[in-house]
């Protein structure tokens, strides 16, 4: 089983700046896919930004070139870094790691973390 801890959300004003932080328990962080989903009210979830194990990104669009996806595998934790902040990314972010074995696909979600961009 793998905890996911997230960290770093809160009120932000538009055009500032938060990291968000998700600290997972287990050995075997290098080996999964990281990746934060958020979900505003009355929405679905939705991808945000993904990294793979050997650390290549995804974003997505409405993000792209605004937020940075990184992982730090000796930590055993995964950043999110958003700049220039909208309304738009009000949201609850969650943190999402994804392992796969002979044994099959396991997934795994965070807490969330509250994001609010708002003047």
């Amino acid at each position: 089983q793998v905890q996911l801890v997230e960290s770093g959300g809160g009120l932000v004003q538009p055009g500032g700046s938060l990291r968000l932080s998700c600290a997972a328990s287990g050995s075997s962080f290098s080996t999964y896919k990281m990746a934060w989903y958020r979900q505003a009210p009355g929405k679905q979830r939705e991808l945000v930004a993904a990294i793979t194990s050997t650390g290549n990104p995804n974003y997505l669009d409405a993000v792209r070139g605004r937020f940075t996806i990184s992982r730090n595998n000796a930590e055993s934790t995964v950043y999110l870094q958003m700049n220039s902040l909208t309304p738009g990314d009000t949201a609850v972010y969650y943190c999402y790691a994804e392992s796969t074995s002979w044994s099959g696909k396991f997934t795994y979600w965070g807490q969330g973390t509250q994001v609010t961009v708002s003047s």
